[in-house]
């Protein structure tokens, strides 16, 4: 019996010395969209406001990682940021359906157990990636949507808000815009700063003071058509994966449209075996071509890196089937992969040492 405890004592130190030696290889990366993203249309005021969320997203995320949290954990707290940002098309700065709503949608995925939750269509819950984490741990199942989905996050103690609270008045002027043209709007949707229709520089709709104080609403709508899907990858001290990711979908989307995010293996996936990866881009395409789920395979069946895998996914096959968009990936040991086929992706991660970088354009 003494001997059986020593074997025991010892096989338990061990992992907890396995636990403490991964610190070293906890990353974080986020996402918050991909599109038209050029330094062109960008101005100096709008750089930095997106620097800063994308900055304070890492480190709420990498607290939680350095703590010793969850992979899951640090996903959930990352895009907590960017939902309660109007900057970015999640949350509070979601965009606007043809009825004037706020449908808004987000997945989670765990690599170690290959649970999964999500929400679809949900106009009234603040942090709709909290409620894919209830659905994915309090529930049996994978995904809710609508009323069901807002009753279960009530029923689990979530924030709910009126859907007014999403309101922001740039998004709804992107409606009317779009309701105008009569076409629906993308993420980073249009051609280097212009409208999608070829007309002139979004910049010249609204003209911006040459000085003094300006509101968020005046730093979003400088670049136009330039919404973005927020996501978030994850390794933590245990070596388990996490991927997650939130959206207000498409601006002007009707019939009750749905993306890819909250679609496991499309704009959400995570495996501890090979990786982690949520997408930002043309959800149809990304639907179509399970996205996430196939760079995943390319790593398990090919012995692919997860930089080779996810750049033949979203440089070649995506590009021959004319999608548009990119994925931010982690593989096991830390190593990330960030490639996109628009113009810019608004992205970065950080490192167990605290390293961080933050990228918006191509070049």
């Amino acid at each position: 019996m003494k001997t059986l405890s020593l074997t025991l004592l010892a096989a338990l130190c061990c992992i907890a010395a396995y636990a403490q030696d991964s610190s070293d290889k906890i990353t974080l990366v986020i996402h918050g969209g991909a599109g038209t993203i050029t330094r062109a249309s960008m101005t100096p005021e709008r750089e930095k406001a997106y620097r800063e969320g994308l900055d304070l997203a890492l480190q709420k995320g990498y607290e939680v990682l350095k703590n010793g949290g969850t992979s899951v954990q640090a996903v959930e707290a990352a895009i907590h940021v960017m939902e309660d940002s109007p900057l970015f098309n999640a949350g509070k700065g979601a965009v606007f359906t043809n009825e004037g709503k706020n449908e808004l949608d987000a997945a989670i995925m765990e690599g170690k157990t290959l649970k999964a939750g999500s929400v679809a269509g949900v106009t009234t819950i603040k942090n709709p990636i909290s409620a894919a984490i209830a659905v994915m741990d309090k529930s049996v199942h994978v995904m809710m949507a609508g009323k069901g989905a807002e009753q279960f996050a009530k029923e689990q103690g979530l924030e709910i808000v009126d859907p007014s609270y999403f309101h922001t008045d740039v998004r709804y002027k992107a409606l009317e815009r779009a309701k105008e043209q009569e076409k629906t709007e993308l993420d980073h949707h249009g051609k280097e700063g212009k409208k999608a229709d070829g007309g002139n520089d979004e910049k010249k709709i609204r003209t911006a003071p040459k000085s003094g104080h300006r509101s968020v609403d005046d730093l979003i709508f400088t670049e136009g058509k330039k919404f973005g899907t927020v996501g978030c990858v994850a390794l933590d001290r245990y070596g388990n994966l996490a991927a997650g990711t939130s959206t207000g979908g498409m601006t002007n989307k009707r019939y009750g449209r749905i993306g890819d995010a909250p679609i496991i293996g499309a704009g959400t996936y995570a495996n501890n075996a090979t990786c982690a990866v949520s997408a930002t881009g043309h959800g149809e395409y990304f639907i179509r071509s399970v996205v996430a789920h196939d760079i995943s395979a390319l790593m398990e069946y090919k012995g692919m890196s997860v930089a080779d895998a996810a750049n033949e996914v979203v440089m070649k096959k995506l590009v021959e089937r004319g999608g548009e968009g990119g994925v931010i990936a982690v593989d096991r040991n830390g190593n990330i992969a960030m490639p996109f086929n628009s113009a810019g992706m608004y992205r970065g991660y950080i490192k167990a040492d605290g390293k961080r970088e933050i990228l918006i354009y191509r070049d």
